[in-house]
């Protein structure tokens, strides 16, 4: 496996373990919106779990500016989910998951083309 492809699988796997284990019940349902959980502000749930998304691809990458990009397109894409724009049910999520595996495939080719100007 070539240092570009284990970094696409590395970044995929870290993605999997923010979205899933490190994000939670309450954290999946504060961080929506339209049906926020009473007395927690939808944004910093929104901006948590953007930021262990940044900083999980930080510490994968050594990369602060692929960190703040992450930081921008997670909470972005999830905002887009919650709001409805990308449709609902099963294609919401499909395509909420496929986004961000986009979103690490240009990380990885950034990294790729920009190696020692990202780090």
């Amino acid at each position: 496996m070539s240092p570009s492809q284990l970094m696409l699988v590395a970044l995929v796997f870290v993605h999997l373990i923010g979205d899933y284990p490190l994000q939670g019940d309450f954290l999946a349902k504060a961080k929506h919106h339209k049906a926020p959980v009473a007395g927690v502000p939808w944004l910093v749930a929104l901006a948590s779990h953007a930021g262990i998304h940044a900083g999980l691809v930080a510490v994968t990458t050594g990369s602060p500016a692929l960190s703040v990009l992450e930081f921008g397109f997670h909470g972005v894409i999830d905002f887009a989910k919650n709001e409805g724009w990308l449709g609902a049910g099963e294609q919401a999520y499909t395509l909420d998951q496929v986004l961000h595996v986009v979103c690490k495939i240009m990380w990885t080719l950034l990294l790729m083309k920009f190696p020692t100007e990202l780090r």
